[in-house]
Order: C-alpha cells, then sequence, then structure tokens
C-alpha cells in the first residue's frame, strides 16, 4: 500500500478523474485518456508549470499534510489507575478532576507563567485578531507568524531597515489588550526578518518582549517563493529586502520582460545560514537593547540537526525550543514538502527525548521543549506531554485554534443575522446561551467581556475544552498537577508504538 495521498488535492483543488481506479504507485489514474482536460496535478502543472509546487487556495483556507503516516498518537493508548493521588491529598471530596493543577512555567532568564501547558504556534492571516486575543484569555503562549511587517502596506525602508510598520503593534496589541498575567506574545523572524531589523524596530518601537527565531516547521523546510506578477511587484519586493530572481533592477533583463522574454519574477525566502557563534552573538545583542525572551521554532530535520539546535539553546540559555513535525501545517508550503518531508511529530518526539536525556547526563542546562504537528485535541495533547516526559513542556495547537477562532466568528455573526445554524439551535439564540464560558472571561474582565468578539471567545472556549479534557485524563491517573505525568500514563497497543518508546523505531 501507500501512504502518500494521490494526484488529486485539496492544496490545488485537484482530483483524480477516475478516482475508483488509481494506480497508487504513481498517484495517477491507472488509464489517462487523450480526451481528458487534466482535472489531477499533472494537468494542473501542464498549464501552469512551477507554480503548481505551491498551493493554488491558501487566501481563505488553511492547508496541512494529506499523507496518511504509518505512525501516530493513535499508536498509544492512556493508562488509568484506581488508586492514591499524586500533587493532591488523598481525599474524594480534595483529589477532583476539578483540583488538577495544570499550570506551568517555561523560560531561563525570565520566566512565563502559562495558564495550561499549551502554545499557539506562528501565524499571521485569517482571523489572527481573535486568535491572538483568546490565547491571551486563556493565558497561553501565541506567535506572530514570520514577515509580519509585508502584511503592512506602509511598511516603508530606509537603508535597508524598518522605519515604519504601524501594523506590527496593532498584532501585538491583539494579545497585549487582554493579556491577565498569564502567556506571552512572541514575534516570530526569519532571517530576511532580521536583516531588514525587524527584531530592532519590534523592541525599540512597539514594546515586542519576546522573539522567536526560525529555523524551520514542519509543512515548511524552506522558505517560500512566490511569483510576482509585474515588473512592479518585483521591484517593490526587492526594495522591501526579499531577494527577487531574475534582478528586476538590471536594465536588461527588464528589456526583455517588456518584450514578453525571460524567466518569471520569484522572490525566494532565504535559508538561514547561522551557527553556534553567530545566533549566540544575536541574542546578546537582542537582550541589550531590551528583549526578555528568546525562542527557537524547529521542524523534525535530520537529528544531528535536533540535536545541534538543542545545544545552541542552552549555550545561549534560550527559553523554549518548539519542535514542529510533520503532519501539521498551516502556512504558504510546498505541496510534496507537507506531505513528504520531516519526521512525523511522534517519531520526532522519540528522538528529542534521547537527545534531551543524553544533555542532562552531560549536566548541561536544558532548554523547555513544546512539540507541534497535527494536535487538536486532549488525547492527543495528553500523550504527547507523557511521551516527552519529562523534557517537554507545552504543547502547539495551531491549526484547530484558528478553525475555533474562525467557526466562532462564523457563528457571532449569525447570530448578530438571526440565522442561528440548525446544528447549534438546541442550545440557544444568543451569545450566552451558545457560549457559555464567557460567564468564566466576566470572572476576569467584568462587564467588558460583553463585548469581546465571539472568534475570541471561542479559541478561548475550544481551549477550555483541551484543557478540561487534559484534566479528565490527568484525574484518571491520579495525578493531580503536570510535574507527575510521565511515560506510565501510556501504553503501546502496537509494535511500533513499543520501539517508540524504546527509542528504536528509527535505528
Amino acid at each position: 500500500m501507500s501512504y502518500s495521498p494521490l494526484l488529486g488535492s485539496a492544496f490545488n483543488r485537484t482530483k483524480l478523474r477516475d478516482a475508483a481506479h488509481p494506480c497508487t504507485f504513481s498517484g495517477m489514474c491507472s488509464m489517462c485518456t487523450a480526451d481528458c482536460v487534466g482535472t489531477c496535478e499533472i494537468g494542473l502543472s501542464a498549464v501552469r508549470g512551477a507554480d503548481a509546487v505551491y498551493p493554488t487556495t491558501t487566501g481563505d483556507n488553511q492547508v496541512a499534510s494529506e499523507k496518511q503516516y504509518p505512525i501516530d498518537y493513535s499508536h498509544f493508548n492512556i493508562n488509568g489507575r484506581v488508586f492514591g493521588a499524586m500533587g493532591a491529598e488523598a481525599d474524594s471530596d480534595k483529589a477532583t478532576i476539578h483540583d488538577v493543577n495544570l499550570e506551568t512555567e517555561i523560560g531561563t532568564l525570565h520566566p512565563v507563567k502559562l495558564k495550561l501547558p499549551i502554545i499557539l504556534p506562528a501565524l499571521i492571516k485569517l482571523n489572527w485578531q481573535d486568535y491572538f486575543g483568546g490565547a491571551a484569555m486563556a493565558g497561553v503562549l501565541t506567535v506572530i507568524g514570520e514577515g509580519a511587517v509585508t502584511k503592512d502596506p506602509t511598511l516603508r525602508l530606509e537603508k535597508g531597515k524598518v522605519v515604519h510598520c504601524p501594523k506590527l503593534k496593532e498584532f501585538l496589541d491583539a494579545f497585549r489588550k487582554y493579556y491577565r498575567g498569564y502567556g506571552q506574545i512572541i514575534l516570530q523572524v526569519n532571517i530576511d526578518d532580521d536583516r531588514i531589523g525587524v527584531p530592532e524596530y519590534a523592541i525599540k518601537e512597539c514594546g515586542c518582549e519576546a522573539i522567536e527565531i526560525k529555523f524551520g516547521q514542519s509543512a515548511k523546510g524552506t522558505q517560500p517563493v512566490n511569483r510576482l506578477a509585474t515588473l512592479e511587484d518585483a521591484l517593490k519586493a526587492q526594495q522591501n529586502g526579499l531577494l527577487v530572481i531574475p534582478d528586476p533592477s538590471d536594465p536588461q533583463v527588464q528589456e526583455r520582460y517588456k518584450a514578453g522574454f525571460g524567466e518569471n519574477f520569484r522572490s525566494y525566502g532565504r535559508l538561514p545560514m547561522w551557527d553556534e557563534e553567530s545566533l549566540c552573538k544575536r541574542i546578546e545583542e537582542l537582550h541589550a537593547i531590551g528583549l526578555k525572551n528568546v525562542y527557537f521554532k524547529m521542524a523534525g530535520y535530520d537529528p544531528v540537526d535536533l540535536e545541534r539546535v538543542l545545544r545552541i539553546a542552552s549555550m545561549a540559555q534560550v527559553d523554549m525550543v518548539t519542535f514542529d513535525g510533520a503532519g501539521g501545517g498551516s502556512g504558504y508550503s510546498p505541496c510534496k514538502m507537507m506531505n513528504e518531508w520531516c519526521l512525523p511529530t511522534v517519531a520526532m518526539e522519540s528522538e528529542l527525548v534521547q537527545i534531551m536525556s543524553r544533555m542532562e547526563k552531560e549536566g548541561l542546562s536544558l532548554p523547555h521543549i513544546a512539540i507541534t504537528g497535527g494536535f487538536a485535541m486532549e488525547d492527543q495533547v495528553y500523550k504527547a506531554l507523557a511521551f516527552g516526559a519529562p523534557y517537554v513542556s507545552a504543547i502547539g495547537i495551531c491549526r484547530a485554534s484558528m478553525a475555533a477562532a474562525m467557526s466562532a466568528k462564523k457563528v457571532g455573526e449569525l447570530i448578530e443575522a438571526g440565522n442561528i445554524p440548525i446544528e447549534l439551535q438546541r442550545f440557544g439564540s444568543t451569545v450566552d446561551e451558545l457560549f457559555p464560558d464567557l460567564r468564566e472571561l466576566r470572572n476576569i474582565y467584568g462587564e467588558e467581556a460583553n463585548n469581546f468578539s465571539t472568534g475570541a471567545i471561542g479559541v478561548y472556549s475550544y481551549l477550555n475544552r483541551i484543557a478540561f479534557g487534559l484534566k479528565h485524563f490527568a484525574a484518571l491517573n491520579r495525578k493531580f498537577s503536570l510535574e507527575y505525568i510521565d511515560r506510565s500514563d501510556i501504553f503501546p497497543p502496537t509494535r511500533d508504538a513499543k520501539d517508540l518508546l524504546d527509542g528504536k523505531w528509527l535505528k
């Protein structure tokens, strides 16, 4: 059997003409016909060429892997116990699901308190306002995606450095206006952002306290490539510090373009070429101008690179490293890279546990770790926390949290229009009736909560569900605080899962 999807994909709204009779090895229909207009990926590629490497549907959508990976967290089941209590008094009235403590703290030089062990990873599209706002309400970490300054049409550079980008403060304020002492909003920067001085501008002009340096993510091992429709677009991209090929400022290139010849203009995200020395020096520079917290974003690269990044993080006193495994994704990533690149999340976590164990035996300072890549529900979160114990501090939930932000916002619009979805009519017809967790938000924010966007309430409510579910699994194992969750809380029903637990799956 093939684990890879056929050559029909939601990424590009393509499909096989005869999906009932595929050649699973190639992904094509078993029989191609002369009169087919080319509805599959091959047909799209025949028309659009190199553009078909990337999804054509990313505008108002999110995209993630369609591959059926041979190993994931479903290969584990959660354990349960009926005696005693850890982290609470062994009293039936005092050791309840309600009494499970999910609060934690991450960080090195400037610790950050979290209401629950969750990070909402990098994103800067769709309903970002409620994504960030809901994270603040829930008291968790959240990240503004790379290239954020390019979202500001008023962006201005002088001598190659950002000097004007008011949109960046707007992104930060979407979290800060609801901040209640827990969580943090983090600005992710890639090599292009760093070259044009985004960190300095964010810290000095926008009050940014935390920056995440990006090495890569599961869906995007390389930085994005965008075709630029016109010479004018290419020149503007180049002026904003992007690498554009062919060079739009070259008079000969311009002449050939105007005559209908030459390559298409494309902007290329640069690949980072950092090393231990340059990263440690850069982090020191940023701390010196007021940065409090430094994070890394990494993916399921070669295990040698995983270890090197963790050792750099230890050396530079990085607060947390987020590792993104195959199966996740939400940004503008090559279709085949989303499906066919990177260690699956659970396999990546297995490698990380082994690396951290070696580093601990060496007496090194260990950075906190977050795992992300395909998480949506509390069972997956609990399994990942248990599997990664004691080294994994948080779990990243990106696409699912954005889905909550979008769907809840839409429900709010339908309430206002008096057009409640049939599926929800059984719960009521008002915001109060449909969003019962609004009561909790009033306890925190007072009557101000009555004016909150339903999208942000939706993110809070969704994470509240995750938290409540986690408490159930923790109480099931008689563990009433996060630090007691460990690998004994899961067991492997499959041979692959047993090999993962033993660190042998990739050996």
